[in-house]
């Protein structure tokens, strides 16, 4: 592995790339038209533009980004995260070109990317999953029968989606029939698949995860826990490593199911196990993802493991360094997003006319963003990650909200209010914080 292309935007790019370059390899970035005054694109050694602006044309095509890297003899792809880290066909696609992509195979991504096939791997093991439809809903007649069969909220998720896009809930049957045709449509938009599925809808769950790596060899090591429930339209916000505030009996519990579904599966790269916990404390598995989170900052800083370097030795044929996984301290990620909080999170655009970031001991950030820099409509509105780490979780708090108070976006409207806020939450701080904690905080 030589020369690897990063099929991605944003934050994640410019996180590819420092460790690409760390291991001498050569790097190819592609771009759309709207990022092509990207600082980051100065950092590959060759940037590509594939497209315009929309994520379809661009980012989501998969035949322009399969031509870049034929042209500038890439021999692996690494997707990011969002758009195609998780695409069954571009997987595919890839492998036909004899380009390593830099996650799980194909055959792999289409058991956990379909998300009813993995609840089914996963009630096989005698794991509890969420009662659901187990499959795609066709058509709304069908929906609304089941979801008088499963008892309102139901949620509608993609199917071959994840991070909160492509979901919509429903308290009632005449908000499932106004509901159903934007959820397919906005996991269209986000994945280039429009399959659905439905679930009910567990009110006010706290939002867990296991962290994974398993090589060909069949090697599979826990890289510890996440805790991801502070979220806003069921994406993550505040992220936290471990998981705070559980008991070390249902930590083991939450890693012996990840271990046995990974093992099940046959799965190969960075995996993530995701579980929900009702407030009755029953657990459910949710899903498994097959590419980095968003969220891998507080794992690499509690374990000092480069996660995007195991990828890639993972991807490489590399065997799973088998010694004990050491976790030290507790981490806090909080991302900034261009929104405002004020009319329902909606996304704003503009131009940055004033960047200061945070530094210091155990501060760390990722971020694409720089003076000048334009942000459009047109993607994702994360602009920053804020991670702290600190020996103890109440110096991780603290050691955040002086992050916070160092960060300065001008020019743009983002959610830095809402953020403080949250750390300081009563419930959040004591570690009983859920996926509702954001609505009723809005709500005062």
């Amino acid at each position: 592995m030589k020369r690897i292309l990063i099929a991605n935007r944003g934050e994640v790019v410019l996180r590819v790339l420092r460790t690409a370059r760390e291991l001498g390899l050569e790097t190819i970035v592609v771009y759309s038209e709207a990022d092509k005054d990207m600082e980051y694109l100065n950092y590959a050694d060759e940037a590509v533009q594939i497209g315009p602006e929309q994520p379809s044309k661009s980012y989501l095509n998969m035949d322009a980004i399969i031509s870049a890297a034929i042209a500038w003899k890439a021999n692996a792809i690494h997707p990011g995260y969002g758009f195609l880290s998780e695409n069954p066909q571009f997987a595919f696609l890839c492998e036909e070109n004899g380009i390593e992509f830099i996650g799980p195979p194909s055959v792999t991504l289409r058991t956990i990317g379909n998300k009813s096939r993995t609840k089914e791997v996963a009630r096989s093991l005698g794991i509890p999953t969420i009662p659901g439809s187990y499959g795609v809903v066709s058509d709304l007649e069908q929906t609304i029968l089941l979801s008088r069969q499963l008892g309102l909220p139901v949620i509608l998720k993609s199917l071959y989606g994840g991070g909160g896009r492509g979901m919509k809930v429903a308290y009632d049957e005449d908000q499932l029939k106004s509901l159903f045709a934007s959820a397919s449509s906005e996991a269209s938009a986000a994945f280039g698949r429009n399959e659905v599925y439905i679930e009910h809808y567990i009110t006010s769950p706290r939002h867990f995860e296991v962290q994974v790596l398993a090589d060909q060899y069949g090697y599979i090591k826990i890289l510890s826990d996440r805790e991801c429930s502070i979220q806003r339209r069921h994406q993550k916000i505040i992220e936290e490593a471990p998981i705070p505030n559980i008991d070390e009996n249902l930590r083991d519990k939450l890693w012996k199911w990840a271990r046995m579904i990974i093992q099940s599966i046959g799965f190969k790269g960075l995996g993530t196990v995701e579980f929900l916990m009702d407030p009755k404390g029953e657990i459910f598995f949710l899903e498994i993802n097959g590419r980095l989170q968003v969220e891998h900052p507080v794992t690499e800083m509690i374990t000092g493991i480069d996660m995007v370097r195991e990828q890639i030795m993972i991807a490489a044929g590399g065997h799973v360094d088998p010694s004990p996984v050491t976790t030290i301290g507790h981490s806090i990620e909080c991302r900034i997003n261009a929104e405002n909080t004020a009319k329902n999170f909606m996304p704003t655009t503009g131009t940055i006319i004033q960047l200061r970031l945070p530094s210091g001991p155990g501060a760390r950030v990722d971020t694409h963003l720089f003076n000048g820099c334009q942000v459009t409509s047109y993607y994702d509105p994360l602009l920053a990650k804020l991670i702290a780490h600190h020996i103890s979780r109440d110096g991780a708090l603290r050691r955040m909200t002086r992050m916070l108070d160092e960060t300065i976006i001008h020019g743009i409207i983002t959610n830095k209010d809402l953020l403080y806020t949250l750390l300081k939450n009563e419930r959040f701080r004591s570690g009983n914080g859920d996926t509702s904690l954001v609505t009723q905080l809005l709500k005062k």
